[in-house]
């Protein structure tokens, strides 16, 4: 069984890693009736001997017993201390080696230079320590896990620098990155610059990016708020209690927060990031007739090195027990998974070219389930004509909890690159007035050609899109029989 560690950056990334833990319990406490740590728990946790925290043992017999705790493989990485300091008190603390956090008290200042050059530079050395303190702790690590925004200082500097340092100390190990992209009207006017600076790192030190924008999540938790039933004086039922299950997509468990049942602006979302991180490592947690290891991923949905920006849709979008929603039909399940309002990043790959595509199915669904339905949508995606047949189809047998099926699709879609315009576009109305660049030359170690670089860096990727976009069949001259 091989292990994957999560690297949690800044606010954003330690708060989508908290409600990720926080439901992969769940999903293994439904699945693993006797709580017996077996190979499936191993993928994401460390089985270790609590007595080495707390030296207290329980005598039996003649003996000692082993009191045996769980420990999540995870790094916490913040420049700002409140997020992190929140977290530990929250129902999943006690998962957290506290050797494994690494905290300042002064943050970032959404600035992407002093992520980068200042705090990434410091605390180089501590970072690598943790990383290499969790890897020899896996029998066979796979995967790296980065979650961060690309908007702020921390998440986008620190982030990204993290990634640097993987390349160079675990070339061997994949590298996914779920970086959450700021919204056109967010409320950090340095975004643009930030974002731009971070994508040059994730285009030259990724395997495999998964971009989650936070206005399609704004708008998926709109949805589902609007899909549930209403009661007799027009408020939305969520269950029996009337109130949101922990853990669903609509609220959040405690496990944010040292308040019992609070929840925070972004926990909504955060949970639908979560969900896309368990689907993707289903196959690496549980069996399957049919499992896709993280590895097969990259190999099938990544035809260039520079050219792995997945788009990601799921349905269901939410988990759990208590929404009063039936379940949707199994072949509208996978209808849903190539509408946009179920990807979580606000593009149109139907009207774009498809190089690769992932289904990844999980609980009570049959591989001809699968294939009936790529027979019925093939007619309607638009696939490169060298790869037409780009499929990579998943089967694990544990479904989420709460529900009998579940499906996440992952597609290599050219349609990213309207994504990355508007980012371009937004960068260069700054770059053009050179404002607010002052912020972040002041910074040692940071130069203007860095600016240049992103900029060309992100419109090289652009064009390699568009062109592929523009790609056609090439004509094969038919042999000639000579009469």
């Amino acid at each position: 069984m091989t292990q994957s560690i999560v690297i949690q950056v800044g606010q954003c990334g330690n708060q989508i890693g908290c409600r990720f833990w926080d439901l992969a319990l769940r999903e293994h406490a439904a699945h693993n009736k006797n709580g017996v740590y077996d190979d499936s728990l191993s993928s994401f946790f460390l089985n270790v001997d609590s007595r080495h925290e707390h030296p207290v043992s329980i005598r039996v017999g003649d003996g000692k017993s082993k009191v045996r705790t769980l420990k999540a493989r995870a790094v916490l990485i913040d420049m700002e201390e409140g997020v992190v300091n929140e977290l530990l008190k929250g129902s999943v603390g006690e998962l957290f080696d506290h050797r494994q956090l690494i905290t300042d008290v002064s943050g970032c200042g959404n600035n992407w230079a002093v992520g980068n050059k200042v705090y990434g530079v410091r605390y180089r050395e501590h970072i690598s320590e943790c990383v290499r303190r969790a890897a020899e702790q896996c029998d066979c690590l796979q995967c790296f896990f980065i979650t961060h925004s690309m908007g702020g200082g921390t998440g986008s500097g620190v982030g990204t620098s993290i990634l640097q340092l993987l390349q160079d100390d675990y070339p061997d190990v994949y590298r996914f990155v779920t970086p959450v992209y700021p919204s056109n009207d967010d409320d950090v006017i340095t975004s643009p610059y930030n974002s731009v600076l971070a994508m040059h790192q994730l285009t030259e030190y990724a395997d495999c990016v998964l971009p989650v924008e936070n206005q399609a999540l704004s708008e998926i938790c709109e949805k589902i708020n609007q899909a549930l039933p209403t009661d007799n004086f027009g408020k939305r039922v969520y269950g029996a209690t009337g109130k949101a299950k922990a853990g669903t997509a609509i609220s959040s468990s405690d496990a944010g927060s040292g308040k019992k049942g609070s929840e925070k602006p972004f926990d909504q979302m955060n949970n639908i990031v979560a969900n896309l991180l368990l689907n993707l490592t289903s196959s690496s947690r549980f069996e399957g007739s049919l499992n896709v290891d993280l590895n097969e991923i990259s190999t099938n949905l990544v035809p260039f090195p520079k050219i792995h920006y997945l788009v990601a849709s799921q349905t269901p979008l939410y988990s759990l027990l208590d929404l009063k929603l039936p379940p949707r039909r199994l072949d509208q399940m996978f209808t849903d998974a190539f509408s946009r309002e179920y990807q979580l990043l606000k593009a149109d790959p139907k009207n774009s070219m498809y190089l690769a595509c992932a289904l990844m199915c999980r609980g009570n669904v049959e591989i001809s389930d699968i294939r009936r339905n790529i027979d019925r949508l093939r007619p309607s995606l638009k696939f490169i004509h060298w790869n037409t047949d780009g499929w990579k189809t998943g089967l694990c047998s544990v479904p989420p909890v709460g529900q009998p099926y579940s499906l996440l699709a992952l597609g290599n879609n050219t349609c990213v690159r309207h994504t990355f315009s508007d980012l371009r576009d937004r960068f260069s109305r700054l770059y053009k007035r050179k404002a607010h660049l002052h912020h972040y030359t002041n910074v040692d170690g940071m130069e203007m050609s860095l600016f240049s670089e992103s900029l060309e860096s992100l419109s090289s990727l652009i064009n390699e899109y568009e062109q592929l976009e523009k790609t056609v069949p090439e004509s094969i001259p038919r042999l000639q029989i000579a009469r």
